[in-house]
């Protein structure tokens, strides 16, 4: 049974940091990323990893405050969210996809290239 079980969110000032972490169990993934879904917007893309080249990708709201990385031996994947603001506030969502497709920035960022989605985790940001 496939597990992605989020944790770290919390509230935190703006230009506060918070690192989100993300446990995947239950089998091999090709890509694991981050989402998130603020109050009446839709689930947008924050930053993703493939499971084994060192490539990393981010949507350009988020690029030079977070840093997505990854723990092979602890199956774990890691958002460091750093100089955070307000806009940034919003239920966070990790995500794995099994599915062997090309490694592009373009796949990476599309919500239908990933199977798996955790439960999410509230992350406020106080003015």
């Amino acid at each position: 049974q496939v597990q992605l079980v989020e944790s770290g969110g919390g509230l935190v000032q703006a230009g506060g940091s918070l690192r989100l972490s993300c446990a995947a169990s239950g089998r091999t993934f090709s890509r694991m990323g981050w989402f998130r879904q603020a109050p009446g917007k839709e689930r947008e893309f924050v930053a993703a990893i493939p499971w084994i080249e060192s490539s990393t990708y981010y949507a350009d709201s988020v690029k030079g405050r977070f840093t997505i990385s990854r723990d092979n031996a602890k199956n774990t994947v890691y958002l460091q969210m750093s100089s955070l603001k307000p806009e940034d506030t919003a239920v966070y969502y990790c995500a794995a996809g099994t599915w062997a497709l090309l490694i592009t920035i373009g796949t990476m960022k599309n919500l239908n290239a990933y199977n798996y989605w955790g439960q999410g985790t509230q992350v406020t940001v106080s003015s």
